[in-house]
Order: C-alpha cells, then structure tokens, then sequence
C-alpha cells in the first residue's frame, strides 16, 4: 500500500485532486480484514488480535505497565509481539471494510466506518471517531474525541486530543495541538476558493474542502483553519490562532 500511496501523490497534481480521487483508490486498493465473528454496530465484547497467522481472541495478554512505558502491548507466553495488532473490547465498526496492518493499537470506545485504511503502527485512540474515506499512515495517531471525515494522515501524523480533520490531508510528521480544527465548509454558498502564490484566485472546485499540511507543520491548542488553507512545510501555527483561507508557503508562522 505505501508505493500506490504514493502513486496517489502524482508530480504536478493539485493536492485538491488527491481528495477528489481519494473514494475511487481506497476503493481500488483496500483489502478488508476484519475477522466475520464482528458485528457492525455492536461493541466488541472482547479483546482481539490479529497476526500474521490470522484473528485471536484468547491465547494472549494485554499488558499496559512500567515495563511497557505505559503503553499497551500484546504478550503471548510472557513476550511482547510487536507486530500484533490489537482491538480493544469497546471497538465499534459499521461494516467490515476496514484494513489493519501491523502493530496498530485501537482503544476502547473508538468507532470506525468503512471503507477505511489503516497502516503498520497507527493508534486509533479512545472515544475516536473515524468516518469513511480515511487513509492512516503508518505511525499516525488519530486521538482521544478526534474526528477523522474523507482523510490522509501520512506517516508520523498526529492529531492527539480533541481535532476535526475533515477533507483534509496531514503530511509527514504534521503535529496537531489539542483542540485544533480543520473546518471544511463555508458559510457561503459555492466551491472553495483559494489565492495562489501569485495572488492569483484558484477554484478547488470542491464544496467539501479543509487544509493542506505540508511536512512537520505544527498547529497550537484551539487553533481553527478555514476551509481551503495550504500549509508549506515546517509552518506554525500559534495556539488560538485562525488561519484564512489561501496558500502559505514554507516556514510561516501565523499568530
């Protein structure tokens, strides 16, 4: 999945494009692997985890504890598994089009929709809330009442506490501050539009349409962007801060 993940990234394509065919691909390349003992809608009622050699739903230990750093871990005969991917009692899902890599950890209360990628690493954090349409890079952190609507986190991306990530796409290493919301529809009517690096104004033809985070942006706590903001790399934005729509290019600093 990372090389078509890529793919997705076409030289010279517009990121809005990447939204607009997001749907198609994760059609394209999913491969659910939800074992069928889940019921959609229904909270696990019990633990699960997922190996190379298939689903488990005892066999195992969940250990969170000095020794793990506060982490939880999946043990099997007193060793930790790293590569074992572990469902939480509390999980819901509305179907079973959802693929799971490696060593993903999924928290009590977390409810994911369909059609949804998740990749090796990836936490999916308590009382999150993963609506359809979504890619987690490998890595990424979708946090504690963070909601995530037609998406890309890309590796390393996190959205920790309390976000709004709608249309939107995170790149590597993007840090989100508590509470930070990425708003994806204006209150008037019409596609968003945006200004361009030559002040030019581009239409995203897309109603629909959140931020752009380049490469290890970084948003402080309560931060809003409008919809159809552009972030280069390595950009700040302040705690409290709202950022306009437009582009912004690399190592800006909005307060």
């Amino acid at each position: 999945m990372p090389n078509e993940l890529t793919a997705l990234f076409a030289k010279d394509t517009p990121p809005w494009k990447v939204l607009d065919d997001l749907k198609r691909f994760i059609r394209k390349y999913i491969q659910p692997n939800l074992p069928d003992s889940i019921e959609p809608g229904i909270p696990l009622t019990e633990p699960m985890v997922l190996l190379p050699g298939g689903w488990m739903s005892d066999g195992f230990e969940t250990v969170c504890s000095d020794e793990t750093k506060g982490k939880m871990q999946v043990w099997i005969e007193g060793e930790p598994v790293p590569d074992a991917t572990l469902l939480c009692a509390g999980v819901v899902f509305t179907d079973y089009r959802v693929q799971f890599g490696k060593g993903i950890l999924v928290e009590p209360g977390a409810m994911i929709k369909g059609p949804t990628i998740i990749l090796d690493r990836a936490q999916i954090r308590q009382a999150a809330y993963i609506r359809e349409d979504c890619i987690v890079g490998p890595k990424a952190v979708v946090g504690h009442a963070t909601e995530l609507k037609h998406s890309i986190f890309l590796e390393d991306a996190k959205a920790g506490h309390f976000a709004y990530v709608g249309d939107s796409i995170l790149g590597n290493n993007v840090n989100l501050g508590a509470g930070t919301k990425l708003a994806n529809l204006k209150f008037a009517p019409g596609s968003v539009k945006i200004t361009g690096a030559d002040n030019k104004q581009i239409d995203t033809g897309r109603r629909k349409m959140g931020a752009i985070l380049g490469d290890n942006v970084q948003t402080g706590c309560n931060s809003v962007t409008n919809p159809g903001v552009f972030l280069g790399k390595n950009s700040v934005v302040a705690p409290n801060s709202t950022v306009k729509p437009g582009y912004y290019p690399a190592r800006t600093i909005i307060r």
